[in-house]
């Protein structure tokens, strides 16, 4: 996959609607259907997976008059490749200033407090 962490805010709404389709694939009138408001034009979104094809993002296969698209990343792959080059780029490779970050600077509920303590408690065992 070419440069898998460089996907710009539009591609990644993309990615978002595909991987929310079964099996991570489908029409482009499916892929719209998934996409936020306001929805772009066809010609748009054809454009950004074209785009994510060449990024090896996306597989096209020729489905009658159309194709389908498929995910080649999962959201959690790509999730765990973006997530750690966020770690390394900007807390210098530590998780635990990442964390100690985003719990000081996000309002947290009591629930997200207790649902981090049980991660952590598990854990350690």
């Amino acid at each position: 996959m070419k440069d898998k962490s460089q996907l710009t805010k539009a591609e990644t709404q993309v990615m978002n609607a595909l991987w929310s389709l079964p099996q991570g694939q489908g029409r482009s009138s499916e892929i719209m259907e998934q996409m936020p408001e306001p929805k772009p034009a066809l010609t748009t979104l054809l454009t950004f997976l074209k785009i994510l094809k060449e990024k090896d993002f996306v597989a096209t296969e020729k489905l009658g008059k159309g194709q389908l698209f498929k995910a080649l990343v999962s959201r959690d792959d790509y999730t765990r490749t973006y997530m750690k080059e966020v770690k390394n780029a900007f807390f210098g490779g530590s998780l635990s200033s990442l964390v100690s970050f985003f719990v000081k600077n996000e309002e947290l509920s009591q629930q997200e407090i207790d649902e981090i303590s049980q991660i952590v408690e598990n854990l350690k065992k």
